[in-house]
């Protein structure tokens, strides 16, 4: 039993999101560390976004929902020919010998479209990527299919998924190209004409499990003999024979021309069913490999030695964490790196379900060597675990049979090695009687997400089964706003779960805890760092979505007030003045929810409706509160874009010669910064003279493209013209955004410009930054 100090009180969180098809697959449910949640069906992967959006009022969690489709046709893998396969094919089909040509029929790796079986439609497996691989900054999904066709797949534009690479068929490729051989030096292998050949030349390319290493560094040589860090990110595939393919690809990754390279490594176990990175920090240099399990028990780590990747070192040769064939399949492997508070180094749980049993092993690299304590966690479950999930920043481990029952394992050091504190969720408790078919928790560990179907009834099992994600709260309120203060991270986006946990309680409270406020308020004081301005931002919206009255009627549903006052207004109805009044109020009001309705800044129309009620009497004290926290918001908007600037305006110094058009309003921020008289900021003031002394006199204004009069520079957010031309600022470099397409943050506070081929790389890497109100990447 847990301790009273690691009691957890799980508590249902809505929406339940209702899925279009069944899952499938082991592991159905993946959490990225962008807090999108991969759900593998019969049909497509859904994803599900999480966003912590500040300009909704509703206490539900906001979702946004996208899908990656499964391919139309079915992966044919390349084993030769395309004629030779075909009269192979035909030749295994009509065998007179019955264990060819049965094993031939029923294998769907040989007959994936079916014919005479149901064809394997949906994915097996998905895995996401570290944050900070794709074009946007943001993860990329790798997906297997059931019939075998791995994939790599990125969300640029928020609303549609893009496939770029198909890694089945270049694999194939290159084993077709060297002849079905790892390296030269092999022994020709039999005709494929023979069925172990054609069998094993399967094999060799039908991927079991693909995971993710984290983000290392690589030097690239350019054209002028110079070095430069490249980042780039590793895929290992498992495939059915035991070898791994490890592919290395250059960030961003774009498609198949940022692929450095693809080695293949042997790993000796006999049906491989699971891989997981081991990845381990010693003394300032990384160490890495690959955890493999196989169906009949045993696990070992396998070294891997990475070309060109900086600061990083291998084992010398295998090492076995467990090897006895013992016949419980290896269902699951998750690595979490911890820090031992006994030993002061830092150290690598590795966690594996095996059939109702938990298999932990804690490696530990001494002066001895690598030390290995391993055993098993036993009592957990009555049935074997379908899923587990790890919350990678404490250690805390959970598992899931299908009959609704969840585990918590937290991991407690003892001098020796470790042991597990353990307590059951009864999800029947929270969702009613459910099964369960997977979960994953989420990156900062506030949610649990479960995959749930009806359980039984009255001792029936239900006729329908209704595939739903269901979320449940891991946290306390106050555990996720202590987690936000004392964040190393940073980073409002990178914490989504955490600041929802935050939003959901201020949003039904319809207030600021005051111990919140309080130590907020001593970081900003003791702390420069602009995190906690963003964050103090982000409670103020949230308390100011929480005061507004929710409008009476449906924003989308159609009005029906102009009739109305067209017969008012007819003759011979007798209507008087007063009433004529009322109409028109009626559809005024009617017309400014239409209005808001249509994308207008949710702040400036509570503002305008806010002025128009004080006009007709005394103010109300709700509305005094939001006049309030409106002009608190403003002041820290303002604070937020002054230190946005300064760091802007220091490239502009940095980069610049003195005659150079640096195409950045230089001296229209200085003047913007310097016009407050209240604002008193050393820092700006000297960074600002060094400036202005470097221009001397120079302006080098920006033209408005339609009438080419100058646009002054007068508002962070927009710039006019003499001519009334109204242009967008961008938010990250203050030009003016004159070619009409440009990109919006996640949250849509803000928008950005493209980058342009002749942008210096300076510009180029300010573009690349997040929003400077919220952290969100910008699309």
């Amino acid at each position: 039993a847990a301790s009273a100090g690691f009691r957890l009180t799980a508590v249902r969180r809505e929406p339940a999101v209702r899925l279009q098809h069944g899952a499938s697959g082991l592991e159905p449910l993946a959490w990225s560390e962008d807090h999108r949640i991969s759900v593998s069906t019969a049909r497509s992967i859904a994803v599900l976004e999480q966003l912590s959006d500040v300009h909704s009022g509703g206490q539900d969690m906001v979702i946004h929902r996208t899908a990656v489709p499964a391919p139309a046709a079915a992966c044919l893998l390349k084993v030769g020919p395309k004629k030779e396969v075909a009269e192979c094919k035909e030749k295994f089909a009509s065998s007179v010998d019955p264990t060819v040509s049965q094993t031939f029929m029923l294998d769907r790796v040989f007959n994936p479209e079916g014919k005479s079986l149901t064809p394997m439609r949906g994915f097996k497996y998905s895995s996401w990527s570290p944050l900070g691989c794709d074009a946007n900054g943001r993860c990329l999904l790798a997906a297997l299919t059931m019939d075998n066709r791995l994939t790599i797949h990125a969300n640029l534009n928020r609303l549609q998924w893009v496939q770029l690479v198909d890694l089945t068929q270049l694999y194939g490729e290159r084993l077709y190209e060297a002849g079905y051989k790892l390296c030269k030096a092999d022994a020709p292998r039999g005709e494929l004409g023979d069925f172990p050949e054609f069998q094993r030349r399967h094999s060799m390319q039908t991927p079991v499990r693909m995971e993710w290493s984290g983000i290392c560094t690589t030097q690239q040589v350019k054209h002028n003999n110079e070095c430069r860090d490249v980042g780039s990110v590793l895929l290992a595939v498992l495939f059915e024979n035991g070898n791994i393919a490890v592919w290395q690809f250059q960030l961003p990754f774009l498609g198949a021309e940022s692929i450095t390279s693809c080695n293949t490594i042997e790993s000796g176990i006999s049906s491989p069913s699971v891989l997981s990175w081991w990845e381990y920090e010693h003394n300032n240099r990384k160490m890495s490999g690959l955890i493999v399990g196989s169906a009949y028990g045993p696990v070992k780590i396998l070294p891997v030695n990475l070309r060109a990747v900086k600061g990083y070192f291998t084992l010398r040769q295998p090492v076995v964490l467990w090897q006895e064939m013992d016949q419980l399949p290896v269902h699951s492997i998750k690595c979490i790196p911890l820090y031992h508070p006994y030993q002061k180094c830092s150290c690598s749980l590795v966690v594996a379900a095996r059939g109702p049993y938990v298999f932990w092993c804690l490696l530990l690299i001494s002066k001895a060597g690598l030390n290995v304590h391993n055993s098993h966690v036993t009592g957990l479950h009555s049935l074997p675990i379908v899923s587990m999930t790890a919350d990678k920043q404490n250690g805390t481990v959970y598992t899931c049979s299908s009959d609704g029952k969840v585990r918590q394992l937290i991991p407690i050091f003892t001098d020796v090695a470790l042991k597990f504190e353990h307590q059951l969720i009864k999800l029947s408790e929270v969702f009613g009687s459910v099964r369960t078919h997977g979960i994953a928790v989420s990156p900062c560990g506030a949610y649990l997400a479960v995959i749930t179907t009806e359980g039984m009834a009255n001792g029936l099992h239900p006729v329908n089964k209704n595939y739903q994600v269901q979320f449940v709260t891991l946290k306390t309120f106050e555990e996720a706003a202590a987690q936000l203060l004392e964040s190393s991270v940073q980073n409002l986006f990178r914490q989504v779960d955490l600041t929802d946990l935050v939003r959901w309680k201020i949003l039904k409270d319809k207030h600021i805890p005051q111990f919140l406020q309080e130590a907020l308020d001593k970081k900003i004081e003791s702390c420069g760092s602009t995190y906690f301005w963003r964050f103090k931002l982000f409670l103020l919206r949230i308390l100011y979505q929480s005061m507004q009255k929710a409008p009476s009627e449906a924003m989308w549903r159609p009005s029906h007030e102009d009739a109305k006052v067209l017969i008012s207004d007819s003759p011979g109805m007798g209507s008087t003045e007063d009433d004529q009044e009322e109409g028109t109020s009626k559809q005024a009001s009617k017309q400014s929810l239409c209005d808001t309705g249509k994308g207008v800044d949710i702040d400036d129309t509570a503002e305008d409706s806010l002025h128009h009620s004080s006009d007709t009497g005394g103010r109300e004290p709700m509305e005094e509160k939001l006049l309030e926290i409106q002009a608190q918001i403003e002041a820290v908007e303002m604070h937020l874009t002054r230190e946005h600037m300064k760091r802007v305006l220091g490239e502009v110094y940095l980069h610049t010669w003195i005659t150079e058009n640096t195409s950045i309003p230089t001296r229209g921020v200085c003047d913007f910064l310097m016009s407050d008289d209240g604002y008193d900021d050393r820092t700006a003031r000297v960074l600002i003279g060094h400036i202005l002394k470097k221009m001397n006199k120079q302006t080098f204004p920006e033209h408005c493209s339609l009438c080419r009069e100058i646009l002054p520079f007068t508002d962070r957010r927009q710039a006019v013209c003499s001519n009334g031309h109204i242009w967008l600022r961008c938010f990250l470099t203050y030009q003016s955004c004159q070619s009409l397409v440009y990109r919006r943050c996640l949250l849509h506070d803000s928008i950005a410009r493209h980058p342009t081929p002749e942008d210096p790389e300076w510009i180029k890497r300010l573009l690349q930054g997040p929003c400077t109100f919220c952290d969100s990447p910008v699309f």
